[in-house]
């Protein structure tokens, strides 16, 4: 994974200007950021819930825009369909998933880590009442 797809708080500290991302962001991507940032804590969608509702794109096009500008938004609660935290961010999104309480599964002991996943049955959000205002 290259540093390039790192959310923003993972980047090394050296890369505080990134001049190819200060230029205005395409519509898909503010679009994308738009949905991740009205996830209720505790909640999440899968990338393919946020193109779904967006009408556009497909999981990889979400999951793309995620790791080129999902820094500024809550990054963690846009996820993979099968609750597998984001490889490489781990911990990071664990804590925040704990601090929101996300609902989440315990790991297997045969689980590398023992890192467990989320509980998608329980965690994941449809865009309820929040999103009537959606456009």
């Amino acid at each position: 994974m290259s540093e390039q797809s790192l959310p923003d708080d993972a980047r090394p500290e050296y890369e505080d200007a990134r001049p190819e991302h200060t230029e205005a962001l395409p519509e898909y991507a503010e679009r994308v950021l738009e949905v991740a940032e009205l996830i209720p804590p505790g909640r999440v969608m899968t990338y393919g819930d946020v193109a779904e509702w967006l009408e556009e794109g497909g999981p990889r096009q979400v999951g793309r825009v995620m790791a080129l500008y999902g820094g500024g938004v809550p990054w963690w609660r846009v996820v993979r369909a099968d609750g597998v935290l984001l490889p490489g961010h781990e911990l990071r999104a664990l804590d925040r998933y704990r601090a929101e309480g996300t609902p989440l599964k315990q790991a297997s002991r045969s689980a590398e880590g023992h890192v467990p996943r989320l509980d998608m049955k329980r965690a994941r959000w449809d865009g309820g009442e929040r999103a009537e205002g959606h456009t």
